[in-house]
């Protein structure tokens, strides 16, 4: 276990690299600003440096919201206020006190997409939910498949990618003509439920046929793992807790 100052005083930190990289990224951004007292809390518990991406953005950041609101990425903090981007301590189910024993089995939740869609660092542990992907690695649940992808990149890589403007060919096919309007509506514990569901032969074929309402984000997960159950794919495991 390492002390809150040696997770702190790294000779390289991040924050000033991350904060390029919004400044030039044409990607619609918002950078939620950070708690002190939050931050310190999640990069203790989380035992990373703020010389990776995931520690700056712990201690730094209460969050991204990118692409007219499609996708959160979670920091170290949350604002108070009904429409407050959860915390990675509260998406995650940190202990209320800080617990050197304790780590997540499945794996770090680090992002969602309002179609209820999971980005998560793969878990470490051989009790974790079977996943594809080597430990670290960042993988997406996707709601298209109800499975797991590994996306063969770890949480500094992905955040580079993610600003880099890819995530129009990413998310290709499950975009319709007028998203960014419902998208930029939501509230930041909402997702938009789509029907025929997503992975249906039905939405596949003409997504922009499909009806949509905004839901619960904690609605979109409870569906996608009542789905996979129904239809006897393997569990997810922990989608977050939002």
């Amino acid at each position: 276990m390492r002390m809150l100052h040696e997770l702190i005083d790294g000779n390289d930190p991040a924050w000033p690299l991350l904060q390029e990289e919004f400044a030039t990224t044409s990607v619609p951004l918002q950078v939620f600003a950070g708690d002190p007292e939050q931050g310190r809390s999640c990069l203790l518990q989380l035992q990373v440096s703020v010389e990776s991406y995931l520690g700056a953005l712990a201690l730094h950041s209460g969050g991204l919201i990118l692409d007219c609101g499609w996708l959160r990425v979670f920091g170290g903090s949350s604002m108070t206020g009904v429409d407050a981007l959860p915390s990675l301590a509260q998406i995650n189910r940190f202990p209320a006190v800080f617990d050197p024993g304790w780590r997540p089995i499945d794996g770090l939740i680090v992002g969602q997409d309002i179609l209820g869609g999971v980005f998560a660092l793969n878990g470490h542990d051989p009790g974790a939910a079977e996943r594809p992907g080597a430990p670290g690695e960042v993988l997406y649940f996707a709601p298209e498949s109800l499975e797991w992808e590994a996306l063969e990149m770890g949480y500094g890589t992905w955040v580079n990618w993610l600003l880099s403007g890819r995530l129009e060919g990413f998310y290709d096919g499950l975009r319709w003509p007028g998203w960014q309007a419902e998208a930029s509506v939501l509230t930041l514990a909402q997702g938009i439920a789509v029907h025929p569901f997503l992975w249906s032969k039905e939405a596949h074929t003409d997504l922009p046929s499909t009806s949509r309402r905004a839901v619960p984000m904690s609605e979109l997960l409870r569906l996608n793992i009542d789905f996979c159950r129904k239809l006897g794919l393997k569990s997810p495991g922990f989608l977050g807790n939002a």
